[in-house]
């Protein structure tokens, strides 16, 4: 491995929504910036792992942080989107009440978000639920036209993308092994490199507590709480045009299991919110999804489970132990010299990511001089999506690039096209994952069964990867171990 000492002003640790977000935001100063990551890919955890949804910020603490980065990033995230060419609907959420305790919770509620600079809140009576959602049950509610949905890989990796043209580079497959003071800044051991750097900022979610004790900054103790979630058909234009919630109880872990509209089209069931001790098990469990199944009916008795097409699982870093619940406020702080921490960036850690960021930029200013840099530029082009065009722009697109007109995709209608662009991504991704979320193939009903094959031949075919060297999310998940004959 090359050991060879890598000099920056300021390392990042972790590729999730807000260590990208900070990358981004730090690349508008005259300064040499890395991050480095563990996994292949950034949104490799909780940031590629959740409901999607861009939070209004009535949910939390008048007076909070987690508060005030919220509302600040919701009233910020659509100009951030059409900049990063990222998908964003406003789409407004709906909460339901089932009883005389829920409505209480709606009122109280609303006061908070209120409080918090939340526009627009509206508690609903039975009658006008129905006007606006007929489909679900509940004998009241509580609208907020401010939430909306977005992609959450994509925000990252439009963050990442944009970051890296402007300068900052990415290391991934690169986990951290040892922070060390050394003069002038930290010394920082990732992926068997060496690394130098007159700041570190820790943005490593679940491992915050971990790469801060790496730092010799005790205290932080993270619980992962793992949340379960079906996965839908493209089925919610007809039938869930917003995000619908139950109600919060006190003492859960999360929001309680609700039904979310995706940006492509799908709906999503969940998340359950379960204290576990690993910082790795995304497993879905047939109890929890059951029992997730029955809840979700309560709220949209039209569902059924010839439906669903998927499932998958996340983990939130939360800081509340089991037994008390809830949510405590986001930390943001400079422990040591030249040394931030965030700790504890679960929900609504990817609508507040920009502000956040702005936090970390704030911070990292004690130690660093922040001259502007004239050249930044804010803007990054995403994929040409050949679904999403009109019958002329399509002829045009497969007029200029032949392999427009080649649907790797059947699902989704994917082209060769869109599947290159995905490949020759900015951070060098090779990964059937990492193709995945950024062009959209396998997603659809059939999971992939007839176009992973084909995307694996072009990688070995048109990119030079040996068969074994194709993996679904890097190390350890190669999707061929050797040939039948030769």
């Amino acid at each position: 491995m090359n050991r060879a000492n890598q000099s920056f002003d300021v390392l990042i640790v972790g590729g999730g929504a807000v260590g990208c977000a900070i990358a981004r935001e730090l690349a508008r100063y005259r300064l040499s910036i890395a991050l480095v990551e563990k996994e292949a890919d950034v949104a490799a955890g909780t940031s590629g792992r959740n409901s999607a949804v861009v939070h209004a910020g009535f949910n939390n603490r008048p007076g909070s942080l987690m508060a005030k980065l919220c509302v600040a990033g919701n009233q910020g995230f659509p100009a951030l989107c059409q900049e990063l060419d990222v998908p964003f609907r406003k789409t407004g959420k709906i909460l339901v009440a089932f009883d005389e305790t829920d409505l209480a919770t709606l009122r109280r509620l609303k006061a908070q978000g209120e409080a918090n600079g939340c526009r627009g809140l509206e508690l609903l009576d039975r009658a006008q639920l129905q006007a606006k959602l007929p489909q679900v049950g509940g004998i009241g509610g509580f609208f907020s036209p401010e939430t909306g949905i977005c992609d959450p890989f994509l925000y990252t990796v439009a963050l990442a993308e944009n970051a890296v043209a402007n300068g900052v580079a990415f290391f991934l497959n690169h986990p951290v092994t040892a922070i060390a003071a050394a003069a002038g800044g930290y010394q920082v051991t990732a992926g068997g490199e060496d690394f130098s750097a007159r700041v570190v900022v820790n943005a490593t979610g679940l491992y915050s507590g971990q790469v801060a004790a790496l730092a010799g900054v005790q205290g932080y103790h993270i619980y992962p709480c793992r949340g379960e979630y079906f996965i839908l058909d493209q089925i919610a234009e007809g039938l869930l045009p917003l995000p619908v919630y139950p109600a919060p109880r006190a003492g859960e872990g999360g929001l309680g299991i609700h039904l979310t509209p995706t940006v492509h089209g799908n709906i999503l069931l969940g998340p359950s919110a379960e204290y576990i001790d690993s910082l790795e098990d995304t497993a879905s469990t047939q109890p929890v999804l059951d029992r997730l199944f029955q809840e979700a009916q309560q709220l949209l008795p039209s569902l059924t489970r010839k439906q669903i097409i998927g499932a998958y699982a996340g983990l939130r870093p939360k800081q509340a132990p089991p037994g008390e619940g809830g949510y405590r406020d986001f930390v943001v702080r400079e422990d040591k010299p030249g040394f931030v921490d965030l700790i504890g960036i679960e929900s609504p850690g990817l609508t507040a990511s920009l502000p956040l960021a702005r936090e970390v930029v704030a911070l990292v200013g004690h130690t660093l001089d922040l001259a502007p840099r004239e050249d930044f530029q804010p803007r990054r082009q995403g994929i040409r999506r050949f679904r999403d065009q009109s019958p002329e722009a399509q002829a045009a697109l497969i007029a200029a690039d032949p392999d427009y007109g080649e649907v790797v995709c059947r699902c989704q209608t994917v082209t060769r096209a869109e599947l290159r662009q995905a490949v020759e991504n900015p951070l060098g991704v090779r990964t059937l994952a990492g193709i995945k979320y950024r062009a959209w193939a396998t997603t659809g009903r059939c999971h992939g069964g007839y176009c992973l094959p084909k995307i694996a031949q072009m990688l070995v075919e048109d990119y030079g990867l040996a068969p074994e060297e194709v993996t679904y999310r890097g190390a350890g998940s190669p999707l061929f171990t050797g040939r039948v004959k030769e």
